[in-house]
């Protein structure tokens, strides 16, 4: 029998989690500065992870410079869209390859950037000649400032999703504005509340070619009620009508049948405990298989998930699905809306 802190540590490296470095508020590349005042006049609204009906503007980006590794190299760009939100990007990209497929990286709440401030991620994710481009989410590591102390991702769950399946599309656009990636080659890889966005974003976002997901948040009215990420002392007020009429517009639930992505998984670690099992249930059954582009992956035991982990193959369906794109279409289907 598997002990709960090795299946816990299973867990976390299937997600690419790094153990290695300590967790650790790092501070933005983006200092206060005049270009606030650029923002004064924005408009966001937070019932639709499109883009459609939100004003943002975003300002000129800050770039530490590229640091050489050998390898690859590294860029922290710091991005900004929103007063009093600054994102760094941590921009990493295998030498030798003029134009790389890029992936991007978001992680579930709790979350900070230190995962991509550690060398062997680094490493791992640029080794077989892909980009890789990992943030953090609204409310999330240096983005989680000037807020109450009973304030979190969970108890602003409609902000948290709502604004970063924004930013997901405003760093679509800045990755095109750079000319050194190939965007008809993007993916995206997922964990938690960040594969909840990453299906928002795909669902209003066709950029994103290949959407690979790990055990995403969904059916708010059933996980709000039963995932032990909701403190308790706090659960009756997120299972009030108005909080749920809030997020019910951003249940990953109802735009999984919407992904653009022309490749899509959704891997469900049955014993990982965050979200309830009907939840889960919900979820798996709202992915649009039928249409053939979408796949379900089910780890059943600590001992699927100690096999994956032992052979080191966490990237390698996404990377498989990016090389297998075919450039014409990918070029011709590559527009985000509107443009």
């Amino acid at each position: 029998m598997m002990q709960r802190g090795t299946l816990l540590k299973l867990l976390l490296t299937i997600s690419l989690l790094s153990s290695l470095a300590p967790l650790c508020a790092a501070q933005s590349t983006l200092a206060p500065d005049p270009s606030e005042r650029l923002l004064a006049d924005v408009q966001e609204f937070w019932s639709s992870p499109a883009l459609s009906t939100s004003h943002l503007r975003p300002v000129r980006p800050v770039s530490t410079g590229t640091e050489d590794h050998g390898s690859y190299t590294l860029e922290v760009v710091g991005v900004k869209w929103r007063p009093a939100d600054n994102i760094d990007l941590y921009v990493m990209k295998p030498k030798g390859v003029a134009k790389p497929p890029v992936i991007l990286y978001l992680y579930g709440h709790p979350s900070d950037v230190d995962r991509f401030q550690d060398a062997q991620f680094q490493k791992l994710v640029t080794r077989d000649g892909f980009a890789a481009v990992g943030f953090v989410s609204a409310l999330e590591g240096p983005r989680f400032h000037n807020r109450g102390v009973t304030k979190s991702f969970v108890s602003e769950l409609q902000e948290s999703l709502a604004t970063s399946a924004h930013d997901v599309q405003l760093i679509l656009d800045y990755l095109e504005r750079r000319g050194d990636l190939d965007m008809t080659r993007v993916g995206m890889y997922a964990q938690g509340s960040g594969a909840s966005i990453a299906i928002l974003a795909s669902a209003v976002d066709p950029r994103i070619r290949v959407l690979d997901t790990i055990d995403p948040w969904g059916d708010w009215p059933d996980w709000l009620a039963g995932s032990p990420l909701v403190p308790e002392k706090d659960r009756a007020e997120y299972l009030k009508p108005d909080f749920l009429k809030n997020v019910e517009g951003l249940d990953p639930v109802e735009w999984l049948p919407r992904v653009q992505a022309k490749s899509f998984r959704l891997q469900d670690v049955t014993i990982e405990p965050n979200t309830p099992a009907n939840a889960k249930k919900k979820l798996r059954l709202a992915v649009p298989v039928a249409l053939g582009h979408a796949t379900i992956q089910l780890y059943q035991t600590p001992e699927e998930v100690a096999a994956l982990v032992r052979q080191n193959k966490s990237l390698e369906w996404i990377q498989h699905e990016l090389r297998a794109l075919d450039n014409n279409q990918a070029a011709a289907s590559n527009q985000p809306p509107g443009k």
